[in-house]
């Protein structure tokens, strides 16, 4: 899986895929109950690839009875915990054997890089499964210091039904998150996938039966948000949403578990995440690839983007001519192309949402320094790496989100000044920090607003690490590591007096 193959070979692969296009259901594909249908496109080429079912509050019905009742008899519920290992493990085998064809599924409809799926996502989708698989039998729960007559276990439960939505940017990585604690500790799960990018998760759910999870444990809903995340988030039979996306969609299933049965909600949002690069730092060629990196990684179409380089003044310019050298190596192009490393942009929607950010820039006073424009590419969507210089902290392009390929180079007087302008920002996901004096990196990244600070890198740690965010980017738990067990668990204190 590791080797890349050609254009022509994945072309070929492309052709001869079967298209997972309906929801999946207590084990069976099925149409959804009212008939509907949305469209499915490849974001590079325009060419609608399959309909996809489109489910509403009536087949949400349906998946949440059977995912209660199957909880409720136990047949994934009550096995122990190395039972449902084995299964989980399974399911990673198999993934592993299907990791070409859900490559080259996730290049076809959201636009990515067969490069970065290849040597990226599915790699790490793997990883992540296996990885909570064998945390399973692994976690050890508690006995409470009591006096000797008495006895207080405290042990974690699965909660029953969770519904988890996930975001267009990394289907394959955030299904991994939500799906490995959540199926381990017994859950049902119900799977709302984007509506732009279901087939990778409809599969992967095909996969699940062969790996021996019962029927009715893994549901995929496809549909639209108003239509299938709304009456999960309102269900009373749901116990947790686990959420990643916008900051406004976060906000309404709040609202929703407020208006029903005070579910927990576990919330990834959005992110305006800084580079920040202190007077003292060097190797500036290493920092501008990560920089670069950090802005361009799935076209910028990443919540912890680094979309604002904030620079010390002493080294600016030295700094802005090797970033822009380092775009050299990442061109745009046909996504089942492996010598690019830009693809499309996910939609028509995101598409003019990014150019409009640009010209939002230019109009503001920001320079174009690079790129700028669409490119005309066998009519995708297609946008040019752009970077501004000149840009302050009050300009629209550093306050909010432009989630493209898009970033802009911000002067900083002092390292001092250069924290403060990092912190200035609703959003608190993830910051990389730039700097050779140990004491400067750990003074200043424990300054740093951001549930993930990197040093001298763009990282979002791996899987042993909480993932997840301050102030609007995010709330009620963390994705990855074991923390991530404990959204998906209660917790349960027995006493047992022996006086």
């Amino acid at each position: 899986m590791s080797e890349l193959l050609t254009k022509q070979e994945y072309s070929e692969i492309a052709k001869k895929i079967t298209l997972p296009n309906k929801a999946f259901i207590n084990g069976q594909f099925v149409d959804a109950q009212s008939g509907q249908t949305m469209p499915s496109e490849n974001p590079a080429t325009g060419e609608v690839l399959t309909e996809i079912a489109s489910c509403d509050a009536s087949d949400v019905n349906i998946a949440v009875a059977n995912a209660k009742t199957v909880y409720e008899s136990g047949v994934w519920s009550a096995l122990s915990p190395a039972e449902r290992k084995t299964a989980v493990l399974k399911l990673a085998d198999l993934i592993e054997e299907h990791a070409l064809e859900l490559a080259v599924l996730e290049t076809l409809e959201a636009g990515k890089p067969i490069h970065e799926c290849v040597k990226t996502d599915l790699p790490e989708t793997i990883s992540c499964i296996r990885w909570y698989a064998e945390a399973a039998d692994k976690m050890y729960d508690q006995i409470s210091p009591t006096a000797n007559n008495a006895l207080a276990t405290i042990r974690r439960e699965a909660v029953g039904v969770v519904a988890c939505v996930l975001p267009w940017n990394f289907p394959l990585m955030m299904l991994a998150w939500k799906l490995g604690p959540a199926l381990v500790m017994g859950n049902s799960v119900i799977i709302k996938p984007a509506e732009s990018t279901s087939m990778t998760t409809l599969k992967v759910a095909e996969l699940a039966i062969k790996a021996g999870i019962p029927a009715g444990v893994f549901n995929v809903l496809p549909g639209l948000g108003p239509n299938v995340g709304e009456p999960l988030g309102l269900h009373e039979d749901v116990q947790v949403i686990s959420f990643t996306g916008s900051t406004a969609t976060g906000r309404r299933f709040l609202k929703y578990s407020a208006d029903s049965n005070l579910k927990r909600v576990v919330l990834e949002c959005g992110g305006k995440s800084p580079s920040v690069v202190l007077s003292d730092a060097d190797n500036l060629d290493s920092v501008a690839e990560n920089i670069v990196a950090a802005g361009l990684w799935n076209m910028g179409q990443n919540c912890t983007a680094n979309s604002r380089i904030i620079i010390h003044k002493d080294l600016k310019v030295e700094l802005t001519k090797k970033i822009i050298a380092k775009l050299d190596d990442w061109r745009t192009g046909d996504p089942l192309d492996p010598q690019y490393m830009l693809g499309s942009v996910i939609n028509r929607q995101q598409y003019d949402k990014v150019l409009g950010y640009i010209e939002i820039g230019k109009k503001e006073g920001a320079k174009v320094i690079f790129g700028g424009n669409a490119i005309e590419l066998n009519n995708g969507l297609f946008i040019e790496p752009t970077i501004f210089d000149s840009v302050t902290p009050d300009m629209t392009i550093a306050k909010e989100e432009i989630f493209g390929p898009v970033f802009g180079l911000i002067e900083a007087e002092s390292d001092e000044e250069a924290i403060a302008i990092a912190n200035d920002t609703c959003y608190g996901l993830q910051a990389s920090l730039y700097t050779r004096d140990l004491k400067k990196a750990h003074l200043y990244s424990q300054q740093l607003k951001a549930g993930t600070v990197s040093v001298n890198c763009f990282s979002e740690g791996d899987i042993t690490t909480p993932f997840g965010g301050y102030k609007l980017s995010g709330f009620g738990g963390r994705d990855n590591s074991l923390m991530a067990f404990d959204q998906y668990s209660e917790v349960k204190a027995t006493w047992f007096d022996f006086s």
